[in-house]
This record gives structure tokens, sequence and C-alpha cells, in this order.
């Protein structure tokens, strides 16, 4: 008899809790598969400590072929199921598409950044949801805090070391709280010339700090944050994000260069596809983790609307503590349902109190109830998540230890851009690739994502213009370019992009092409007839793999030569300017020639021993004017 095949969309709290149990209950007696973007288990809690510097990001994550032996890893994300045929579509890391069968489906694929109707945010703001976004802000911080150390301006020097948070909760209070510490850290060791200190600022549209917890521990909080210097704003929000700072509900404009959107989380869009009974964007379940009418379908965590047993009439809330505690039940309901051991069991469960992470030896906590603050409250927040982790206890506690005794190293490391991590988007947990493979198109980035990159002059998120990072409409950002009065649209390629190439010809011929390797070695002009309708012809030979040009993601060979650069006007070298072969006119797709100069036409084949290149050609269709040609995009 063949073994039932287990399947499990995500790896966070809910899906790793799932995993790890279901192996332990059905030891070998049915095939488990895990479908995860990435090959960890990531600790969110202690994630504003790596932004801030404390942790390393390893750290905070857990591998998954290591902790889980008896599981089958997939790299991948989500991207249909079929409920029907028992099967799920997935797209891999580089692009991808695979699919996997089940006899039993548990969804545990958690929740993304929560979206609000506030215009600029998905441009200039950026999450606080995976191990890139962490990176990021770590990176951006410390560059800003740099940059106004060398500025003139007191404006500038203010505006770069203002950081607004906007979100009181759990994790906007504790990226406040530790970002504080962070920036008067490197201000100690590099004075800022103004004399100024840097200024963090905690908004939200509630009363009070943590409005979710017991009201001592918020009055805890929020004591502690003001003592340390942060602007504890309750009852003001953003009422819209710029490219130079924040416009106030109340009116007031702060300069700033960082964002950081703490709001909220939202269940993942994967769930919304199926079809199914929903709850604020959660699917409903029984309180066996089951979907009614769905005998082997499951869902836990973020993605569940799990009845609340204890509070008749509503659901567990999205925490990572009700998460953890899913997944087991979901495991062990899930072997039950096959007959692998053990008997159905409700969810129930009371909380325990909860903790804080304030920064160095404050926090706020209320173990069974016991309310805490100050040092004892920092030696059970610290002592909590040591228990908690499912591994990495004794480095997670080395790096405390170092961080007590040595001082943090403010570095910018640049591994994460701001174009890689953008607001709106379905995974978090992965940093965007330029050219790389899209994420779940449907879902994945909304009209005003954040894909700008950030500049040279520390420009905040949604800045353009530095040239290692492609901005919008570059590889990677998921926009597409219209020509005009074209009447369709078309991605420009990777090669395209790069390069600076026109998608097309003139406006309004709808028609486009690639030079050839050739072409664009020898500085020629595309292999088309350009007449002034437009450009017709037999598109040109792309390019093949062999050599990148400037700018080409594989390397930066010579001059547009093959392979070397031999000396100038030399035969085989870089011929003379003006001369026919060398550099075409400016704008004029190839190169830079002289000015209103005639380009040469390109041979039929590339010059050779059978075909010598043709001597200069005067050309009767190209304008004494070259901008009357379509200039590149830039």
């Amino acid at each position: 008899m063949s073994r039932p095949r287990i399947l499990i969309v995500g790896a966070g709290f809910a899906g790793y809790r799932t995993a790890r149990t279901l192996s332990r209950l059905t030891r070998g007696r049915a095939h488990i598969t895990l479908l995860n973007p990435t090959d960890y288990f990531l600790y969110l809690p202690l994630l504003p400590q790596v932004a801030a510097g404390i942790l390393e990001p390893r750290r905070v994550t857990v591998s998954l072929s290591d902790s889980l032996p008896d599981v089958r890893l997939v790299l991948g994300e989500a991207e249909r199921i079929d409920l029907d045929d028992g099967t799920l579509h997935y797209t891999g890391p580089e692009g991808e598409e695979g699919s996997l069968s089940y006899d039993r489906l548990v969804l545990a694929a958690g929740s993304v950044n929560k979206l609000l109707p506030i215009p600029g945010v998905a441009e200039h703001a950026h999450g606080f949801r995976g191990l890139p976004e962490a990176l990021y802000l770590r990176d951006h911080v410390t560059r800003q805090v740099e940059l106004a150390a060398s500025a003139e301006d007191p404006e500038a020097c203010a505006a770069r070391c203002t950081f607004v948070v906007v979100g009181a909760g759990y994790t906007g209070t504790e990226v406040a709280a530790h970002g504080q510490m962070f920036t008067d850290a490197q201000v100690r060791k590099h004075p800022l010339r103004q004399g100024m200190r840097p200024r963090w600022m905690l908004l939200d549209v509630a009363p009070r700090v943590l409005p979710e917890m017991d009201e001592k521990l918020s009055a805890t909080a929020d004591r502690v944050l003001r003592q340390r210097g942060v602007d504890v704003r309750m009852g003001t929000s953003v009422k819209e994000a710029t490219h130079d700072g924040v416009v106030l509900t109340d009116g007031e404009f702060v300069e700033t260069r960082t964002l950081v959107w703490c709001v909220g989380v939202r269940p993942d869009p994967l769930v919304e596809s199926l079809g199914l009974p929903m709850e604020k964007g959660r699917l409903l379940v029984d309180p066996h983790l089951r979907v009614p009418g769905r005998p082997e379908l499951f869902a836990c965590g973020d993605v569940a609307a799990v009845p609340d047993l204890e509070n008749p009439g509503s659901y567990t809330p999205m925490t990572a503590q009700h998460a953890w505690r899913h997944g087991k039940i979901a495991a062990e309901n899930v072997a039950a349902s096959l007959g692998l051991g053990g008997s159905r069991e409700p969810y129930r469960h009371r909380d325990l109190g909860f903790v804080v992470d304030l920064g160095g030896a404050k926090a706020a906590a209320n173990p069974l109830g016991v309310t805490l603050s100050g040092v004892p409250a920092g030696a059970v927040t610290r002592g909590y998540h040591l228990a908690a982790m499912p591994g990495n206890r004794v480095r997670v506690a080395a790096d405390w230890l170092l961080d007590a005794v040595l001082p943090r190293q403010a570095v910018q490391l640049g591994l994460v851009r701001s174009w890689s991590v953008p607001l709106d988007t379905s995974s978090p947990e992965v940093a965007r690739v330029a050219g790389g493979p899209g994420r779940r198109a449907d879902a994945r980035s909304g009209p005003g994502a954040a894909l700008a990159a950030d500049t040279d002059d520390g420009g905040g998120p949604g800045r353009a213009g530095s040239p290692d990072e492609p901005a919008k409409g570059q590889p990677g950002s998921g926009t597409t370019q219209v020509r005009p009065g074209s009447g369709a649209a078309r991605p420009r390629s990777e090669w395209e992009t790069a390069k600076g190439r026109p998608l097309a010809g003139p406006p309004g011929s709808g028609h486009g092409q690639l030079r050839s390797e050739w072409e664009t070695a020898k500085g020629r002009p595309a292999a088309a007839t350009v007449t002034a309708a437009g450009t017709a012809g037999e598109p040109a030979r792309s390019r093949p793999v062999g050599e990148a040009a400037k700018n080409q993601p594989g390397g930066e060979p010579a001059r547009n030569q093959p392979g070397r650069e031999p000396a100038k006007n030399q035969p085989g070298g870089e011929p003379a300017k003006n001369q026919p072969g060398g550099e075409p006119a400016k704008n004029q797709p190839g190169g830079e020639p002289a000015k209103n100069q005639p380009a040469p036409a390109p041979p039929p084949h590339p010059p050779g021993p059978d075909h010598p290149a043709p001597g200069p050609v005067k050309r009767t269709d190209v304008p004494d004017d070259p901008d009357d040609f379509t200039k590149g995009d830039s």
C-alpha cells in the first residue's frame, strides 16, 4: 500500500510546527513535503534586533533541511491550487514551474504587509515582515546617519536623522525602541556637525501604545520610549507620503527619508483564489482546523480564521503564539484523519502572557498575569525567546553577550536595495532580483509598489537614479513600456533595457527589433531600413550568450570588442571617430559618431573572409536632425 502524501504550504510558525510534529507522528509512514520560498524558518520576534545590529541575520533563521530531515523541502511559491484534482502548482526560485499532488493539504502560507489607501505609502514606505526588509532597514538607517554627519545644510541633516515608524503594535514599538538606541550609538562615536540627535517618531491612530496588551504593559512601554527620546504620537498617522517626507493627519509636514510601515498584516493572498468561505481575508475552518466540506484541506496560522473556543463568537488573533500552537493541533488532526495515530482535537488555548523587547535591559512582560518592567522583564523576555526558538540558542545568547560588552558594528553591507523590498508584495521573505522571475503577478505588487532605487545621495524609499539599481521599467520592475501611438504594450527585454535601446521604431510604427551582437559591437545601426513611416524589415539576430557588453549581467568586456581592446585606429582595433564602422551619431541605435553624419548601412553578413566589410554608403532616408529619431529609454 502506498504511503499517503501530505503537502504543507509555508514554513512559518504554523507550517514549521506542523511539519515537525507530523514527522514525529508518522515515523516514515507518510510522504511529507514542505513548500516554501526559502530554505529556513524565520524567528520573527527577533527581527528588530537584526535591524539594530544586535544579531546577525543567520541567528534568527533555522535550516529546514537540517531540522526536518524526514521532510522533503521544495523551494517555490504556490501559484494555484486545483482542489478537485488534488494538485498544487508552484513557481520555483528561478522561474521554473512545477506541480505537487497531495492526499492532505495544510495551508500555512502566513501573512504579508497590510496596506491602507494612503497616497504615496506604497511608493515610499517599506515593511518589516522578512529578513530582506530588516537588512535593508539596517543599511538604510546607517547610511542616513553617515550622510547626515557630512551634510552642510542643517535642514538636510535633520531630515536624514528623522525616522518615522507607523504602527505602535508589537513590531512597530520594538523597531522604534531598538532604532533609537542604534542611531544614538552611532552618533556618540561620530557626532553630527550641527549637534543634532537622531529623532524617531512612532505614530498610531490608537489611543495608546500596544493597544492589544494590558494597560500596565502599555504604560510601561510608553514610558520607556519617551525616556529614550522617541517621539510617541497617538491618535496620529500618515495622511500622505512624499519624496521629501510625510504629511501627518494633524496637518504637520515632517521631513524624512525613512518611512517604516508596521501597521499590521493581512493573510497571504493565495487563499483568496480558492473560492471558499472567508472571514476578513482568512480561510474559515472548524475548531479542528479543517475546511468545512473539504476533508483533505486544513489551514492554520495567519491564513486561517480559527474559532476561539475561550471567547465564543470570535477568532484567534494573528499572532506567532497562536500560529505555533495551531501547527501542533493541525499535525495531530492530519495524522488522525489518515489513521496514523491519535484522535482529533479541537484548538483551545489560554494566553499565558506577553513579552515586548524594548532594547537593552528594558522590556515589558506579564508572564502568568504578573506585570513586570525593567531588568526583570528584560530577563524574562530573553529567556522566553531562547526557550521558544527551535534552534541557534547558543549563537543568539553569544551575540547578546557580545553586544553587552562590545560596540556594535554599524556598516553598510549593500546586500539589499530599496527596489528589492517593495511594500506591496506577496513574498516579503524573498528579495526581488533584477531580471528574475516574477512573484504571483496577480497579487505581487500594486500600481504603487516601491520599486525605485536608492541613490548615492542617500535618498529614501522611492528615489531613483542609482547606476547599480534598476528604476521603473528596468529588469525586475514588472512594468511595461508603451510606445506612443503603437496601440499595444510590450515588456522590454532585459537586454534592451540594460543597453538603453528603444523598444521599437519611431512613434506610431508598432514594430520593434533587437540589434545583433555584430552590429552592436561595431556600432552599426539596426539591420532594418529606417523610413519616415517607421521601422520595418527582418529583425536582426538576437545577442548570443557569449559576450556581455557594458552594464550587462555577467561582466564588462573591452569596449564593444570581442574579448579584447586593440590599439586605436589599427586594423581590427577601434576605428577612428566618424569613420565607417566607427561610432554612429548620438541618439542613433548603437553609439555616438559625429553629429549629423550619415550612418553606414550594415552588410547582410558580418565581415569575414567571404564577406568583406563594405565601404561607406550615403543614406538618403536619414533626417538632418538626429533628434528626429526615436530616442532610447534611459
